[in-house]
């Protein structure tokens, strides 16, 4: 089943009107169906925040049609607000302490901007190490997306993201390193991802922290990989939740901060992302910006030609992942996992070998 519309989150609203599936509270009541409760933990900077949340939530509720899945929004209070967003999330939003009391099944992190070093030098970060902390004894499955991925990796095994000199940005090609893990069994052994980082964790890094890598490009390196468990930690370093458009947006943003003089040099295209006849309406743009004329990407112009070549794959991860934690979660969500279930192997992967 859907996403349960469990509160009056915009969100909601928004991907009704997309056209997307999302199950009113009161039909979600009058069916005898196991529901799944996920934390929805939004790290993102205010800009990002909603959009954010829109693109898992679709992500979520477009991959898996076996439970009731309500979603829990909660945010850490370091990350400093304006005053728009903060009524936001004091709206819309839930509260650590309670999701902690009432259980989740599972958790997602999402990235942020900010610097790992930036991340273990101020003390309010620490509530993300608590965080990790108690997921580990208490939700069955969690992912760390981007940023988050980098965190979970600094507070517990000592690794630090490698910087890079630009920024990596783009679609880029991947191959499944694994094709019998139950998270990659059945997608495409090659596929698409979205990333846009300045740095990364290694393949070195990742095995010597006894992390699994599922699935890596040629290009810029391990997207997805698991703790040594199979299931319990999810690290992805791309962005399997973006939509058509996310990169457009960004390089936009990226233009913008240009137009404005904070940010240097003119942004490069994302790699692989953008076609001959986009390329060639943003040069336009481009020539004139440089000329000091008024001129603005053409949104709307441009996102008809835009491919998605990666929603599927990601869909299909997800879609494992739900149903997994769907299958060894227990039907308590204050306990994590089903009786007989052993935390340190919770798929059987050693008995499969």
């Amino acid at each position: 089943m859907p996403i349960v519309k469990n509160s009056n989150l915009p969100t909601f609203d928004r991907l009704q009107g997309e056209g997307r599936t999302i199950l009113e509270s009161d039909r979600a009541l009058s069916q005898d169906i196991r529901e799944l409760h996920i934390g929805f933990l939004n790290l993102m900077p205010d800009a990002a925040l909603q959009a954010t949340e829109r693109q898992w939530y679709r992500l979520i509720g477009e991959s898996n049609r076996v439970a009731q899945i309500y979603i829990h929004p909660f945010t850490l209070p370091v990350i400093e607000r304006d005053e728009k967003t903060s009524a936001y999330i004091n709206e819309h939003y839930e509260q650590w302490d309670n999701l902690k009391k009432e259980g989740l099944d599972a958790l997602i992190v999402t990235g942020a901007n900010m610097s790992v070093d930036g991340l273990l030098q101020d003390e309010g970060w620490l509530q993300l190490r608590d965080i990790y902390n108690w997921a580990d004894q208490n939700v069955c499955s969690s992912i760390w997306s981007c940023f988050a991925s980098y965190a979970l990796m600094a507070f517990n095994h000592d690794a630090r993201p490698q910087i890079f000199d630009t920024k990596r940005w783009g679609v880029y090609p991947h191959y499944v390193l694994n094709r019998t893990h139950p998270l990659t069994r059945g997608i495409n052994t090659k596929m698409d991802v979205c990333h846009s980082r300045w740095g990364g964790i290694s393949r070195d890094q990742y095995e010597a922290a006894e992390f699994i890598p599922l699935i890596e490009s040629r290009d810029i390196g391990v997207h997805m990989s698991v703790s040594k468990d199979g299931f319990r930690n999810i690290c992805f370093q791309g962005h399997p939740e973006y939509d058509t458009a996310s990169l457009l947006k960004e390089y936009r943003r990226e233009v913008m901060n240009y137009s404005a003089g904070t940010q240097d040099s003119y942004p490069p295209y994302p790699e692989n992302y953008f076609g001959s006849k986009t390329q060639n309406i943003l040069t336009e743009t481009q020539a004139k910006i440089l000329n000091d004329e008024e001129a603005t990407i053409p949104e709307k112009e441009i996102e008809p030609l835009l491919e998605n070549t990666w929603t599927d794959s990601a869909r299909s991860i997800i879609s494992n992942w739900v149903g997994h934690v769907y299958q060894i979660t227990n039907v308590d969500r204050t306990k994590q996992f089903m009786d007989g279930i052993n935390p340190d192997n919770p798929l059987g992967l050693t008995q499969r070998k």
